[in-house]
């Protein structure tokens, strides 16, 4: 096989070997794994300069495949047709990788000495979830999609603990462990039972089986349903998700919030919009009463909340909630406007959490009391901050405001008036602990007034998160553009 940017696999080969690449880097910068101990200070071999080095190595790569998926041609398939390289897999797999990329971009300037002792094993695992995201948005086969969602989930947990001598970095671990895998075996129980009711994994035979309306195939569809929405964490499988944004790193943390989320999504949208075909209609109750306890319990949940990581964990249960409003709508647009959602959510969600890093990083807390008179003492950063908060409480004109009203609009479309009423109500409440950090920052005084310093390399990825949210805001049309023309392909 020869490379070739047209080929469909051109996206999983590159970040294999991006992942081989800082692997191997990281072993040869930490000689005494095969030589012993050495004398001197711990975190010479690896650490300082040669782990900065990897993650350099790291956010090149990923922004080099990301212009090669510009490149990528539409249409292609290998493995007869279980592999395909639609428009779909495509838009997936730049949402995977640009938010992979502001990740790294600002993990590298992490102070912790396990980030640039064991940077070669922290991008490893990190570029092998993106690896098996990528693979996963382009399956149409069961047994492939399963494989892909593993290899996915596996480094997350990793990730998680991945300071494992603080005290709460492995019960998070560990708890995400035991859902996921829990939630796997739901996944593939549910498989079973549509490989026995259609002899087949391939999703091209899905379609018929839904039609005939065989109690099995229903029950396995439903338990999918069940465990896909213990990867997007939505109510009531989200309980890993609070606990593991707190004790994670916060660079982290901003792309767990998104990416595999985002990757969960296109597995539902390959299952019951793509799969099922005609027979799609029969799950919009199931997906609308999802998607209206998602909102309700994530919203009211963030309410009592003094951690911001917490806050904002509980805050992006509830935007599942609404993402699930777009797909409840089971049409072109509903689909188009999920899409166009997540971009926007990706852009906000991450920007806040970087801005927590900043912040984190200055006060020694992820308190929301952390954010007392930030205005006075950094006025920029605390202005970024509240653009990006009102972006996720869908204030006009930042891309968070048009994401909720598109996936409201498409909704109405379809008729779900009672779940767009009690989306556009909770969202009002949203506003009210979006404001409550405003009102730390602007309105209470300051415990300290010198200024919270922020790193470069951090700083730049704040900068990319806000042109994002303000430029979907301003200019939504190419992005809703681009939305509907990969969601045209799906109906």
């Amino acid at each position: 096989m020869t490379f070739d940017s047209g080929m469909p696999l051109v996206v999983e080969l590159a970040l294999f070997a991006l992942a081989v690449v800082v692997l191997l880097m990281g072993i040869a910068g930490r000689p005494y794994l095969w030589q012993g101990p050495r004398s001197g200070p711990v975190g010479v071999a690896g650490g300082g300069p040669a782990g900065k080095a990897i993650g350099w190595v790291a956010l090149g790569g990923l922004v080099a495949i990301f212009g090669l998926t510009f490149l990528a041609t539409e249409g292609g398939s290998v493995l007869r047709g279980s592999f395909v390289q639609d428009s779909l897999a495509i838009f997936a797999k730049r949402l995977f990788i640009a938010s992979a990329a502001l990740s790294v971009l600002g993990s590298l300037t992490l102070p912790h000495a396990s980030f640039s002792r064991r940077a070669g094993e922290y991008h490893f695992a990190l570029i092998a979830s993106l690896l098996g995201m990528s693979v996963l948005a382009s399956a149409r086969e069961l047994v492939l999609l399963f494989v892909a969602f593993e290899l996915m989930s596996i480094p997350l947990f990793l990730l998680t603990g991945f300071l494992k001598r603080e005290a709460v970095a492995p019960e998070a671990a560990l708890k995400f462990f035991l859902v996921g895998t829990a939630s796997s075996a739901v996944i593939v129980y549910g498989m079973s039972f549509v490989y026995g009711v259609t002899g087949s994994t391939t999703l091209d035979a899905i379609p018929a089986a839904m039609i005939g309306g065989h109690p099995l195939m229903r029950l396995g569809m439903a338990l999918l349903l069940a465990g896909l929405g213990f990867k997007i964490a939505a109510f009531p499988f989200h309980m890993w998700a609070p606990d593991t944004y707190e004790a994670a790193s916060t660079p982290f943390v901003a792309w767990l919030s998104v990416a595999p989320k985002a990757a969960g999504f296109i597995a539902i949208i390959r299952l019951f919009v793509e799969g099922v075909g005609s027979a799609a209609l029969v799950w919009m109750p199931a997906i609308a009463v999802l998607a209206g306890m998602t909102i309700v319990m994530g919203n009211l949940m963030a309410i009592p909340q003094q951690n911001i990581k917490r806050l904002l964990a509980y805050s992006g249960i509830a935007h599942i909630g609404y993402m699930l409003v777009g797909l409840a709508a089971l049409s072109s647009s509903g689909v188009a406007m999920m899409l166009f959602y997540l971009v926007a959510y990706m852009f906000g969600n991450m920007g806040a959490f970087l801005v927590v890093e900043v912040v984190a990083r200055s006060e020694q807390s992820d308190g929301i009391d952390a954010y007392r008179g930030l205005a006075q003492r950094s006025p920029l950063l605390a202005l970024v901050m509240l653009i990006f908060l009102l972006s996720l409480g869908g204030i006009p004109f930042v891309a968070g405001f048009w994401a909720k009203l598109y996936v409201f609009w498409a909704a109405i479309e379809r008729g779900l008036y009672g779940l767009v009423f009690l989306g556009a109500v909770l969202t009002v409440v949203a506003l009210y602990y979006y404001l409550l950090v405003a009102r730390r920052m602007y309105i209470e005084a300051p415990v300290r007034r010198d200024p919270v310093p922020v790193p470069g390399l951090l700083r730049a990825a704040i900068i990319v998160c806000v042109l994002g949210v303000v430029g979907m805001g301003i200019y939504p049309g190419p992005w809703v553009a681009m939305a509907m023309r990969v969601a045209a392909t799906l109906f």
